[in-house]
């Protein structure tokens, strides 16, 4: 009898992880060595500033993703809702890098790096997952008063905007509009009301309108700057870019045009893996921003058909996993890191394919990309925490049912022969 009264008085087990959720994930981290591999072994192998190695960038992916694993795993193993309480020093450390970045020399115009001996880090992809566990430590805290505008919506939309701005002094308008995006589907999934939501992106667009018009009159009168006048015309560039590709292809189009001729030289069956021409010296950064069209191209229509279907899949996976989680912490966690995932991806395939104007994002577990790839995988940490919560009440309801079904039996038997 004892042992049966500690054995009820002992915490549940947690449940196994979600195993799809794991072997796409690590399917993807897979494919995107390979992928990295295919998109720079001929340009490293043919550049002394790459020691002329075939396998310069794979080497250091490969570091990253076992790295990342690792992480990976030990999160998973970690119950999700320690965040809860590990939130606001993660949130703290992240504004502190933010800062220094934006105070250090900017590499090529930006300052999203910092420099750890050979290593680069880049603090913004560790503001998008700050950001969401935040908001959703704050938004659970807050309740039903996020609904009210100034005790519940206007402070968390303060904490949103610092971050953004922080991130937009680096400048880096992707991963901006990435947080933002993020930010706001968190905070509509946490009950904010749509009336407030609306009436902040209408202030968002006439803040940017108001930013963008003062900075035009102060460089007019201003004495003509050359940096200026480069940061103006690569805006300007990629917004021709965008509506005009064809009439900029030797300019601001070039980009774009080369992606897409990749995509169209890939046809239904692709060139086969590492066969794709466009990587070599015409499209730029091809393993990083562009990977998505070394894909189209060598893997055709049919392969890239296979990847995005895995990819939604993989996606709708993991907002089911949060749905079903009964924590309205772990709920929003969950859906902020799958829409990061998914709003990320559609900013780079979409600039890719020339859907949108294109902002230079990676593309998730696929680009080459230390920073990107260990906080993501990070994330799926969290997301396969949360698969192991709601794994759980499943099978002690189970485990309840059968005892139930036994205790009937039992009272039953001793009925009769008391009888």
């Amino acid at each position: 009898m004892k042992g049966r009264t500690a054995a009820k008085s002992s915490p549940p087990k947690r449940g196994t992880p979600d195993f799809q959720m794991l072997i796409l994930t690590l399917l993807f981290v897979g494919f995107g060595v390979l992928m990295v591999f295919s998109s720079s072994s001929s340009l490293t192998l043919a550049n002394k500033l790459f020691s002329y190695d075939a396998f310069f960038f794979v080497k250091r992916q490969l570091v990253w993703a076992v790295l990342g694993t690792f992480i990976m795993f030990i999160v998973m193993n970690i119950h999700y809702s320690k965040f809860k309480k590990w939130y606001a020093p993660i949130f703290v450390i992240t504004l502190v890098l933010l800062l220094f970045v934006a105070t250090t020399e900017g590499i090529n115009g930006a300052k999203s790096w910092m420099s750890i001996g050979t290593l680069g880090i880049q603090p913004t992809e560790l503001a998008k997952i700050s950001i969401i566990l935040y908001l959703a430590a704050l938004i659970t805290k807050k309740g039903e008063r996020l609904r009210d505008l100034r005790t519940g919506y206007i402070p968390v939309m303060i904490i949103v905007g610092i971050v953004a701005g922080l991130i937009m002094m680096q400048p880096d308008l992707g991963s901006c509009l990435i947080l933002v995006a993020t930010s706001g589907l968190v905070i509509y999934a946490g009950g904010a009301s749509m009336k407030h939501i609306m009436g902040s992106i209408g202030l968002l667009v006439l803040g940017v309108a108001l930013v963008m018009g003062a900075k035009t009159a102060i460089d007019s009168l201003s004495p003509p700057s050359e940096k200026a006048e480069v940061t103006q015309d690569y805006r300007q560039g990629r917004i021709e870019a965008f509506l005009d590709p064809e009439g900029n292809a030797d300019g601001s189009g070039y980009q774009i045009m080369q992606s897409l001729i990749a995509l169209g030289e890939g046809g239904t069956q692709g060139s086969g893996f590492g066969q794709s021409i466009q990587k070599l010296h015409y499209l730029p950064y091809p393993y990083t921003d562009f990977i998505f069209a070394v894909i189209g191209e060598e893997l055709g229509f049919v392969g890239t058909a296979l990847f995005l279907l895995l990819y939604l899949y993989f996606i709708w996976r993991g907002i089911l996993i949060s749905l079903r989680c009964t924590d309205p912490f772990g709920t929003l966690v969950g859906i902020g890191i799958m829409g990061l995932i998914a709003i990320q991806a559609f900013i780079n395939i979409g600039g890719v394919t020339n859907t949108i104007p294109l902002t230079g994002v990676t593309l998730p577990f696929i680009s080459y990309g230390g920073s990107s790839l260990l906080v993501t995988m990070l994330c799926m940490g969290i997301i396969l925490s949360i698969s192991r919560e709601t794994n759980r009440p499943a099978k002690e309801e189970v485990v309840k049912s059968v005892t139930t079904v036994r205790q009937v039996r039992n009272n039953r038997s001793a009925g009769t022969r008391a009888r």
